[in-house]
């Protein structure tokens, strides 16, 4: 613009030139006086519209560059908002099918039981007058001993208060024994639920007198160890607060322990496909179990069809049929061996939607880092595994949501997708740079530009988080590891959060590409941008069975897998300090 303006004054100059040259010469001095005057007053009027036309961009373009980050901003909270009212209503949804599954079968209880009182005789109503009446009395008990710990009271008193009610009530009463009553007992007492007891409420007597009848699924207690007492007084952190310091006395090495409370019945066996020695071995191990264990044994339908291949003799085998049976697997299973590496022990896992049954892997894959025992020696395993107590390590899942943007802020899915090593956000095929918004409990954590992101458990922390850089931890420290992969940034390190809190992935609208997810390496699916996913520690752990203990196991594993600081030790015969 400056450069025409200054070229369209030329005419004018050209002008005033001629115009000076045609006056008498006796006045030319004077002329050429004004004439340069006028000429810098020109330039200067000249200038000045320009330096303000420049003025007046700058400040145009800095309120676009502030427009464009509002826009940015109510953009970014607009889908934090819309993620935010998909979580409460997937919570509000969840909430009302289970009030209304909780309603139907209240009915359903309640129209069964009518229908069978009006149906039955006297005789039978002052049996089930018998049989509830005990239950009535152990319910009032369990109030009691509930209402005194609500008080103050310690959980020695109150087991010293309900023993006395209960030798009380057995004068009156016919004698009743209640597994799940004392089940639970010994659960508050030590600290530490085992797991959900599912069973049909027969003893062992009664069960052996009908040879139809289901066979009830094994129980056991889990309690806190410490390193080198045998004895049943397990230690606890205890804090004390003397004159206004704080310290942790009594600190325990916190191993786990399985302790069996009725003998294993039922034994699920899961193998490496396409491996001849894999399939030798566990048509032996089913052999062994059934004739000298007495067990039941669940296989996969595909090894199921391996041993009828092999003999007919295998026809008392079990497996399933359906989706619906393998849900309720864990209902009938006591314990699951694998025969194969870590990704069959990850297969074994991906089976169990809700509680898992304690797992004992043998090595027969490449570097086996949750496979501690060998096959060579299952038969020794076994028994030591079947007759307890045994230590074992909890190895700590993840639950995932994926939330679609364009689904009216659904959830994909109507169950969590769990993962037992890592879920991994990344660009794929796209030659861009991922563009992943990163949430930690509603806080913003950071933007992530670069080839994804890597959300691991402690058990993945020896998997793809290590390769991308990330530490490696302990299986049993509760945590979730926040593993950036080939960031665009010098100062991006990894992280590793509690147990506790809530990541959300989002892919914002001004994304250049979609990004992809797999859980545990299967299971890849899109995310388009304001789509998310949701990450939270599961409430079920894996339990693998430990050769000695999970801390001997870990070390032992990165050794003997990743050959961990293995070096040359220094030579002695050199120079040395005097």
């Amino acid at each position: 613009m400056a450069p025409s303006k200054l070229n369209s004054t030329d005419p004018h100059e050209n002008g005033d030139a001629s115009f000076s040259s045609s006056q008498p010469d006796n006045g030319s001095s004077d002329s050429l006086t004004l004439f340069h005057s006028e000429k810098a007053v020109q330039e200067l009027l000249q200038q000045t519209p320009i330096q303000q036309t420049d003025d007046h961009l700058i400040e145009f373009s800095e309120a676009l560059r502030t427009v464009a980050k509002a826009l940015r901003r109510a953009a970014e909270g607009k889908a934090s908002a819309q993620a935010e009212a998909a979580e409460w209503k997937r919570r509000f949804e969840l909430e009302r099918a289970r009030n209304q599954q909780l309603e139907r079968k209240g009915n359903n209880i309640c129209e069964m039981l009518q229908s069978w009182w009006t149906q039955t005789s006297i005789y039978n109503a002052r049996g089930m007058i018998r049989l509830m009446l005990p239950c009535l009395v152990c319910w009032e008990v369990w109030e009691e001993r509930n209402r005194r710990v609500s008080e103050g009271k310690s959980p020695g008193e109150c087991n010293a208060d309900i023993d006395a009610q209960r030798v009380e009530n057995s004068t009156n009463q016919p004698m009743l024994r209640n597994e799940t009553i004392e089940q639970s007992e010994n659960c508050s007492t030590n600290g530490l639920c085992s797991h959900e007891i599912l069973h049909d409420g027969g003893t062992d007597s009664q069960a052996k007198a009908v040879p139809n009848r289901i066979m009830r699924k094994a129980s056991f207690k889990l309690s806190w160890r410490c390193k080198g007492d045998i004895s049943d007084q397990h230690k606890h952190d205890i804090v004390s607060f003397e004159r206004g310091n704080i310290t942790a006395a009594g600190r325990s090495s916190k191993q786990i322990s399985l302790k069996w409370e009725s003998d294993p019945q039922t034994v699920l066996i899961m193998t490496k496909p396409n491996s001849t020695s894999v399939r030798i071995l566990c048509a032996e191990m089913v052999r062994w179990l059934k004739d000298h264990k007495k067990l039941n044994i669940y296989v996969e339908p595909r090894v199921m069809g391996e041993l009828l291949s092999e003999s007919s003799y295998f026809n008392f085998v079990h497996t399933w049929k359906d989706e619906k049976e393998v849900l309720s697997l864990h209902t009938k299973v006591d314990l699951v061996v694998t025969l194969g590496g870590d990704g069959t022990v990850l297969w074994a896992a991906s089976m169990f939607k809700g509680p898992v049954p304690p797992i004992v892997p043998f090595s027969l894959g490449s570097l086996g880092f949750m496979t501690p025992f060998y096959s060579e020696h299952y038969r020794d395993c076994l028994d030591s595994v079947l007759r307890g107590p045994i230590s074992i390590t909890l190895r700590h899942r993840l639950q995932c949501y994926v939330i679609r943007d364009a689904a009216k802020n659904e959830y994909e899915m109507e169950e969590p997708i769990l993962v037992l090593n890592e879920v991994t956000i990344d660009r794929g095929i796209s030659s861009f740079l991922t563009n992943l918004e990163c949430y930690c409990d509603n806080s913003f954590v950071t933007c992530v530009q670069g080839d994804g992101l890597i959300l691991s458990t402690t058990s993945g922390s020896t998997a793809y988080s290590l390769a991308a850089g990330g530490s490696m931890v302990h299986p049993q420290v509760p945590g979730i590891l926040f593993t950036p992969i080939c960031p665009h940034s010098l100062s991006f390190r990894p992280l590793i959060l509690p147990e506790h809190v809530t990541i959300r992935v989002q892919v914002p609208f001004n994304s250049r590409s979609p990004a992809w997810a797999s859980f545990d390496g299967k299971d890849r699916k899109q995310l388009a941008a304001g789509d998310a996913l949701v990450c939270s520690m599961a409430p079920w752990p894996v339990p693998t069975a430990c050769q000695i203990d999970s801390t001997n196991d870990f070390l032992r594993s990165i050794h003997d897998g990743l050959h961990w600081n293995l070096r040359k030790t220094q030579s002695f015969d050199g120079p040395r300090d005097l």
